[in-house]
């Protein structure tokens, strides 16, 4: 009978983020694992906590299905020799599928050309019991950390030493042994508040029992939990916790029991920018920053205890004083940097370097700077935006990253310019641009919404781009080190968010390209980096709903207007697969006469050639075009119309494009031209044709 799995790997302390990624990758892991042992089931499900990474395998079959299956090999020429013997090859597929050389079998096989060897496979099913012991082991043996560990004598790895391991099916222990453990129904409760071993009777008491020795394994009810305790002192203190869903996800990894305390600091560090404070508490120590009703940070804090203990207002005090610690550091930081300014630090970043290959001329932030301020004046300039304003912004954007608050806390590059620009008294306007030109920080994340940070934001990428191409370090495979793809990625979404700005691009990557080969740095190819943009904007399409074919049909005729390149693939869905067909046909002919070099053009089509169908399909597309479209989708309508009277010209009219007599062969070519020219401007129909 089908029963429940539980396996449970216990050991040392894992990583918070580690255990979170492995939790979402562990079920698929163990689902694939099953598949390739034939092993059926209803679900899996991964459970875990610092000390223990488990899976749960509901109503796993006692045994596989029986196998009879055909093998298709070599062809029969390559697995027999002349004299009939089998070859290295026929002996290697009969020995790879278990199957006796005399058994295998000599035919043909649908949808290839010859006889093949087929091997008939019948395999009896074995006893899911039998498997387990194996799959266990290797599939412990196999999980993927970002870092492992050897201990002791072994050399078996994981993310950190094992304890104990737990294997039950439908409630009787599964013997392994694997990390020097030896598997059975003990499982370990909280290291302080259970410590002793906690019996597991089946698969279907693990999370329960766990629960009662003050283990809560299940990560969506830690989650809840710490939802609870977070309520319990916002309850306490009238105050609320300020959302913070990233900080959430992994607190509920630190510890196996959460429990809550509020801790508070002094009240005067409030006069330093609450982002320093809201840092400090958050990457630094996982603390919950608090506010009062109206969004006002307050002096007050939430942590997590992974333990009930005694008295919470030791740990507190206790937190209070590591906290007070990092905020003084952050207030001294401050006032120190508020001694400086922008011009001094920009001076030192004249020897920070930013790229070195970009050559002695154009590798240092300061270089990247003046380039910066060439490229913003030239897109302002096209945008109908404020030149001086984008100028003023580009001259002082990076200088933060001088400041001992920005080196103490890199995350708030951007932040910390735009408080201090406040500081020396320049205006609003830059100080917003200094922050945005930042923005986006991920994808989905939040875009500039000045004018000044938007450019800034296009010019900071694109040179980054741009620079990095021009010296080969592109972007290979999974390997993206200077973040490259991300760049691109968000300069597109920069441009889609601003209709306005759809035909910014191009002169976005000209300035940048001269600003770059003033500093001695040439793109000598753009052929790849204009790639490089086109397969960012496809993925963009995607993510939006709109299809593969609709997108690379658009992409393929132009792509450096993105809002027009989006529009046109959207109408594209709407053209039907009878006129994706005709249409491609069109294309492919015109393509043939143009490499046999038939001169043909379609301003030059005689109407008093035409045969009856011609003179159809002619009609019908003049009527068209005389009614006239004010956009992609009325146009797709129109070609839509027409699409019977283009099929009809094809396979009723008895007409042939290609026709010996080269007046009527060109008139024709002439007529299709006319109509293709019509619509090609939307896509490539050719990527179009066959597309449901």
């Amino acid at each position: 009978m089908p029963a429940d799995l539980l396996f449970e790997i216990g050991c040392e302390e894992i990583p918070a983020r580690m255990l979170a990624r492995q939790l979402v990758d562990f079920p698929a892991f163990v689902e694939l694992r099953l598949a390739a042992a034939r092993l059926e089931h209803k679900g899996v499900r991964a459970l875990g906590t610092p000390r223990r990474l488990a899976v749960i395998v509901k109503q796993l079959a006692d045994r596989q299905p029986d196998l009879n299956e055909e093998v298709v090999g070599p062809p029969v020429s390559a697995a027999f020799a002349p004299d009939g013997t089998l070859t290295k090859a026929g002996q290697g597929f009969a020995a790879k599928n278990g199957v006796a050389p005399e058994s295998l079998v000599k035919r043909e096989v649908a949808g290839k050309k010859g006889q093949y060897v087929v091997a008939l496979r019948n395999v009896i099913g074995q006893d899911a019991r039998a498997l387990l012991p194996a799959l266990l082991a290797d599939l412990a043996a196999s999980l993927a950390w970002p870092k492992s560990q050897r201990w002791g004598w072994t050399e078996t790895t994981f993310v950190r030493p094992v304890q104990w391991l737990v294997a039950i099916h439908g409630g009787e222990v599964v013997p392994l042994t694997w990390a020097g453990q030896t598997s059975g129904r003990q499982s370990r409760g909280h290291r302080f508040l259970a410590s002793g071993p906690v019996e597991i009777a089946s698969a279907e008491a693990y999370v329960d029992a766990l629960r009662a020795a003050h283990v809560v394994v299940d990560p969506e009810a830690r989650k809840d939990l710490v939802r609870a305790e977070l309520g319990r002192i916002e309850n306490e203190t009238k105050l609320r916790v300020r959302p913070d869903e990233a900080l959430l996800a992994e607190v509920i990894h630190l510890g196996e029991y959460p429990v809550g305390v509020s801790g508070e600091f002094d009240p005067a560090f409030l006069g330093i920018p609450e982002e320093i404070i809201v840092t400090s508490m958050r990457t630094h120590q996982r603390y919950f920053a608090m506010e009062s009703a109206d969004g006002t940070l307050a002096n007050r804090f939430v942590t997590m205890m992974a333990t009930v203990v005694k008295d919470p207002m030791v740990v507190a005090k206790g937190n209070q004083k590591v906290l007070a610690s990092r905020l003084t550091d952050g207030k001294f930081f401050v006032a120190e940097d508020r001694k400086k300014s922008f011009e001094a630090w920009n001076t030192k970043l004249d020897a920070v370097v930013f790229q070195a290959k970009l050559g002695n001329d154009a590798k240092t932030i300061g270089h990247k700077v003046r380039r910066l301020e060439q490229i913003a004046a030239a897109v302002a300039t096209f945008a109908h935006a404020d030149v001086e304003l984008a100028k003023a912004s580009a001259r002082v954007c990076k200088a933060d990253l001088a400041s001992h608050a920005v080196g103490e806390f890199p995350e708030l590059q951007g932040v910390m310019g735009r408080h201090y620009a406040k500081d020396f008294g320049l205006s609003p306007a830059i100080a917003t641009a200094i922050d945005e030109h930042w923005w986006p920080k991920g994808q989905g994340a939040q875009l500039p919404a000045s004018p000044a940070g938007a450019i800034l934001a296009l010019a900071d990428r694109m040179d980054t781009i741009v620079g990095c191409f021009a010296v080969g370090l592109e972007p290979s495979g999974s390997a993206d080190p200077f973040g490259l793809r991300r760049a691109a990625i968000g300069i597109w979404q920069i441009l889609l968010a601003r209709p306005e700005w759809s035909q910014l691009w191009t002169p976005l990557f000209a300035a940048t390209r001269d600003a770059l080969a003033e500093h001695g740095v040439v793109l000598k190819d753009p052929a790849n980096t204009l790639e490089f943009f086109r397969a960012r904007l496809r993925g963009i399409f995607a993510d939006d709903g709109i299809p593969v074919q609709e997108t690379d049909a658009a992409l393929a005729q132009e792509f450096r207007n993105p809002d027009d390149a989006r529009e046109r693939a959207r109408a594209l869905m709407a053209v039907p697969r009878e006129a994706r067909i005709v249409f491609k046909r069109i294309a492919n002919i015109l393509d043939d006469a143009r490499a046999k070099n038939f001169e043909f053009s379609s301003a030059t089509v005689d109407d008093k050639l035409f045969k009856e169908v011609e003179t159809l399909l002619w009609n019908a597309f003049n009527r068209e075009m005389r009614v006239g479209a004010t956009g992609y989708a009325e146009l797709i309508q129109c070609l839509v119309r027409i699409q019977p009277e283009v099929a009809a010209f094809f396979d009723k009219g008895g007409v042939m494009v290609m026709d010996p007599d080269p007046k009527l062969r060109t008139n024709r070519l002439s007529l299709l031209s006319a109509i293709y020219e019509r619509f090609v401007s939307i896509g490539d129909f050719r990527l179009l044709a066959g597309a449901a």
